[in-house]
């Protein structure tokens, strides 16, 4: 990354604030979103969580920390990698950086890998350019729930071992 990438993405996130998510995302938004995710999980055995973070710390932004190595992070300290069958997705959004990341446990992870999930973010990534929060973050549930619907068909017995709620950071 150049300097002056460094440091527009240093203000970027300096002056980025949790109370900006509700710019994208209205609090009706987050609700639908988390319909859908119910819905979504009622056809598959898998679990999808959505992070929405404003921004990281400058101290982050310091020492470089990427989007992915975010979402790594909350995948693991969200217990995202603790379901049963290993099928866990997180969606990751960092407003800040305008970036989506997808973080898949492995039971999901060897049938996609992360070129499926590169053009799922990709996807998503296009409809935030146009300012399309909620249809984005819809589109993508929508593309992960088919993808653990053909891996993790629904085998009768609804579990729900993660939170349908979006996480606000």
């Amino acid at each position: 990354m150049k300097k002056t990438n460094s440091i527009c993405r240093f203000f970027k996130h300096f002056f980025s604030h949790p109370w900006q998510v509700n710019r994208h995302f209205s609090a009706i938004a987050l609700h639908e979103i988390e319909k859908a995710i119910t819905a979504s999980e009622k056809k598959h055995a898998g679990e999808i969580r959505l992070v929405v973070e404003s921004g990281l710390h400058p101290m982050e932004i310091f020492y470089k920390k990427t989007p992915k190595k975010r979402a790594i992070e909350l995948f693991g300290r969200l217990n995202i990698w603790d379901t049963e069958l290993n099928n866990g997705v997180l969606i990751y959004l960092l407003l800040a950086d305008r970036d989506v990341e997808i973080v898949a446990d492995r039971g999901i992870n060897k049938h996609v890998g992360h070129a499926g999930w590169e053009k799922i973010c990709n996807e998503m990534e296009v409809m935030f350019r146009k300012g399309e929060f909620e249809a984005g973050v819809l589109h993508g549930i929508d593309k992960i729930g088919a993808v653990l619907q053909k891996h993790f068909p629904q085998n009768g017995v609804s579990k729900n071992e993660i939170s349908n709620k979006p996480y606000i950071l």
